[in-house]
């Protein structure tokens, strides 16, 4: 099969199109034909190893363990290992794989994937499982959002931003984006009651106002954040931001905010995103009801996956970058 491998760490340029076996099944796995699949910025940080951190937590020392890029997928059910009872052959599905999206076919256990939301192109489908998944949890699980909150949601335009805000806004919180002001209709149009041009205006503008601060950013200060919370309100740190630290990139933060969380009246809180199926068939119901859409910016064949990553890492997309596989769009 075609895919989109990588021998050593290191920029876009490490990756080509190669021929490479097809994925050996296990009895609880299964065998996707991939017709979409997602960029996010873990595909970056297993394309250059950095931060360091991630190399010392399995992921290769000096070279990836899975040369394949990419981690969503969206496709067709081509086979089943034997313990598998949640699938068939022939299946739409959505989710998370362990060899590699950029390919013809990736292997996937049938704990982390669903079926494909009905209404939803495979484009769609894949732009969905790590990005909305992470928005998921952390707007319900971590910060645990109700009726009548007031949200504020930084990096509202971005893949993980664009479902949060619309997470929020279907869990029934009024919603505050922020962005560029060039982003300012795109973020409104996903439900954003107001937003916050951060080339203009800092994020405390309003005081201590928000309930629960989203910072999908990375690149403000823990006091800076607390400022736009209530006393009583929730930082909810998604992903590292900034990843110039080589050894730990940007997830300072991340280990400071829980250090910090017991000596003020604040709940200040990282998301770690957990695969699972369960969630995906929440996000299938809150895309079938209409609340959520998954928002492309930019659509890539195969074989320009490397620039897919790059326009990923060198602007500010509105929403999710994809790689369609197999003939698709």
């Amino acid at each position: 099969m075609k895919a989109i491998v990588q021998d050593a760490y290191g920029p876009a340029d490490v990756l080509r199109l190669s021929d490479v076996d097809r994925p050996e099944i296990g009895a609880e796995e299964v065998l996707v034909e991939v017709r979409a699949a997602a960029v996010d910025p873990g595909v970056w940080v297993l394309m250059t190893g950095r931060p360091y951190l991630m190399r010392l937590a399995g992921f290769g020392l000096r070279r990836p363990k899975v040369a394949v890029r990419g981690r969503d997928v969206a496709g067709v059910v081509a086979a089943v290992g034997a313990g598998v009872t949640r699938f068939r052959p022939g299946q739409e599905v959505y989710g998370t794989c362990t060899s590699g999206s950029y390919a013809e076919f990736a292997r996937a256990r049938q704990d982390r994937l669903a079926p494909k939301p009905a209404g939803l192109t495979f484009e769609q489908a894949a732009a969905m499982p790590v990005s909305g998944m992470t928005a998921l949890q952390a707007v319900r699980d971590v910060a645990g959002v109700c009726p009548g909150q007031r949200v504020l949601v930084i990096g509202a335009s971005g893949g993980v931003g664009s479902f949060a805000v619309q997470i929020a806004r279907a869990y029934g919180a009024s919603v505050t984006g922020v962005c560029s002001a060039a982003k300012a209709g795109f973020v409104r149009s996903l439900g954003a009651d107001d937003v916050v041009d951060y080339t203009q205006e800092e994020i405390d503008r309003d005081g201590p106002r928000h309930d629960v601060v989203v910072d999908t950013a990375g690149n403000r200060p823990l006091s800076l954040l607390r400022r736009a919370l209530t006393p009583r309100g929730t930082l909810v740190v998604v992903g590292g931001g900034h990843v110039a630290h080589r050894f730990t990139g940007g997830m300072g933060r991340t280990f400071r905010a829980p250090l910090l969380s017991p000596f003020t009246g604040q709940r200040l809180r990282p998301v770690m995103t957990r695969e699972r199926a369960e969630d995906l068939e929440e996000l299938t119901r809150l895309a079938e009801s209409g609340a959520v859409t998954p928002m492309i910016d930019r659509i890539y064949p195969l074989t320009d996956a490397p620039d897919a990553i790059r326009h990923l890492m060198g602007g500010h997309p509105g929403g999710k970058v994809v790689v369609t596989v197999n003939g698709t769009a």
